[in-house]
């Protein structure tokens, strides 16, 4: 850009006071734009002004960087109202299950992950009974995991029918990795027999 905007221009722009700058919406004059020679400011030759009247004369042509408003990314999704403000609001019923319940049963799968992901590795057997528990294992992890993104950024009262199409999708998915690792583990060689000739080649 230096090579191509006039130096004096950039020194022009830099002296003038950040309110004008930055709350202007006119756009800085091109070269070649001050057809008429008495128009334009004298400078100097290091790059600088001659006098204020030259720099106050820039000050209307000054770019202003910050007034591009602010958009939305993705437009909100829509909104539903239920029954009437003086409705009182229902008392949700709170399960174990899917509480206090749930998270532990999260953060053991989480846990278990650990020990069953170096102990074939570090005991240098590949008991096929280790592997078919770390497929499960890693099955489980993954659908807890993307079910929980599905039930955080798809409410089932605003968008029901994607709710249910990403569930669904995600049921589906599910089965199809674990018949794809049952047969990787009985006609093949097995996950973590994979993994170690993958690091060995």
């Amino acid at each position: 850009m230096a090579s191509i905007i006039r130096p004096s221009l950039l020194a022009q722009l830099r002296a003038a006071p950040l309110s004008r700058r930055v709350f202007s919406t006119r756009s800085l004059p091109t070269i070649g734009s001050c057809s008429n020679p008495s128009r334009r400011p004298a400078i100097r030759s290091h790059g600088e002004p001659a006098s204020l009247a030259a720099r106050s004369s820039i000050l209307p042509h000054s770019v202003g960087f910050h007034a591009t408003p602010a958009r939305p990314i993705l437009p909100p999704l829509p909104q539903r109202i239920q029954g009437t403000t003086n409705e009182a609001q229902p008392i949700v019923e709170h399960s174990a299950t899917e509480g206090g319940y749930h998270w532990a049963f999260e953060r053991i799968i989480a846990v278990t992950l650990v020990p069953l992901t170096v102990a074939p590795f570090a005991a240098g057997s590949m008991h096929p009974v280790i592997d078919a528990a770390l497929c499960a294992t890693i099955i489980i992890h993954s659908h807890i995991g993307f079910d929980a993104m599905i039930t955080d950024y798809l409410p089932k009262k605003r968008v029901p029918k994607t709710r249910k199409l990403f569930e669904w999708g995600l049921r589906a998915g599910t089965l199809v990795v674990a018949v794809g690792l049952y047969e990787f583990e009985t006609n093949d060689v097995g996950l973590t027999e994979a993994i170690s000739r993958i690091w060995h080649a």
